[in-house]
Parts: structure tokens; sequence; C-alpha cells
């Protein structure tokens, strides 16, 4: 295995431990509670794109299913996963991605995490609302007003600092070769 994998794999399991640490950091609601793991998925897919974010959100999710307590409340299990908040954590995955691949695709700029990272956070909530409403048989009105509405304001907040963070530590990261970039990944 080459020098740089190396570096990546091992970013990869830290920022997965970190998504852990911030699932902890959690403000509970009835269903489905505020928590810290939205603005780790951000700044995850802004300092590591989309192939190595997406891997970090498999390895958080995969460590959670076989039942480790990273989830929000030290939760952990497929339970999870299959219950009703568990779209959103499936939605981390994809958010990495798409997120990642925005930035990938554009540049590895303020404006552009702001962007991505508001994308990201659109996707994490619909595919987690999408759960709720059919673990829970909701209506879809209902479902928005549990899965999303509460989640907005709150979610913009997150993927600001995830943006102004990721970029700064990413850049910091390049510079002393920590990660490397591609044509396209420039950090401006």
């Amino acid at each position: 295995m080459n020098h740089i994998k190396l570096k990546n794999l091992i970013l990869c399991a830290l920022f997965a431990a970190i998504t852990a640490i911030l699932a902890q950091v959690n403000i509970p609601l009835p269903i489905i509670p505020i928590s810290g793991q939205t603005l780790a998925v951000g700044l995850t897919a802004t300092i590591l794109g989309s192939r190595y974010g997406t891997a970090s959100m498999l390895v958080y999710a995969g460590l959670g299913a076989i039942g480790l307590p990273v989830f929000a409340g030290m939760s952990g299990g497929l339970s999870v996963i299959l219950g009703p908040s568990g779209g959103y954590i499936i939605g981390f995955i994809v958010t990495a991605f798409v997120t990642g691949f925005i930035l990938e695709r554009t540049k590895f700029n303020m404006p552009m995490a702001i962007l991505a990272n508001i994308v990201g956070m659109l996707v994490t909530l619909a595919i987690g609302t999408m759960q709720l409403k059919l673990v829970l048989d909701l209506s879809w009105s209902k479902a928005l007003a549990i899965g999303v509405y509460p989640f907005l304001i709150v979610g913009i907040l997150k993927a600001l600092i995830a943006s102004f963070v990721g970029i700064r530590v990413r850049q910091r990261l390049t510079k002393f070769g920590l990660i490397t970039t591609g044509k396209q990944q420039t950090a401006a």
C-alpha cells in the first residue's frame, strides 16, 4: 500500500471517529435529535472530498450498524439504521459524496463549500425524511414538520461552520502534504 493511500485511510478513520464524537453533542427532540453528526459530515466531505469522505461515512455507519454506540445518544445497532432516524445516517453517506463531488468539480473555496454543504444538508434531510415517513407511516406534511423544518436554520449554520473550518483545515493539510489535491481540487 502506498504512503498517500495509507494517509488517506487514516484520515477516513479519524473523521469517522470525529463524527462519532460530534454525534454525542446533541439537543434531544422527540424523534430526531439535533446533533453534531451533520456538522461532522460537512467537515469530512469538505476536507477529504467525495471518495474518502464517503469512505469515512461508510466506516461510521458500519461501526454503528454492528452495535458500537457511535450514533446520537450513544446508540448503535442495525435497528437504529432501520428505524425512524436511520435515513439520516444513510443520508450522511450520500451527502459526503455529493458535497465532495461538487467541490471536486468546482473549487475547494469558501463560496463553493457553502453551496456544497447546503446542498449536502438538503440531501441528508431528504433521505432522512423519506425513511421517517415510511417507518412511522406519516403524511408528507407531518414528516416535513418532524424531519425537516426543525433542522433548516441550524443546518444552514452547521453548513457555514463546516465550510469555514473545512476549507481552512483542508488548506493546512494540503500545505503539509497530509492530503493530496488533483488538478481540480485546488484549495483557494
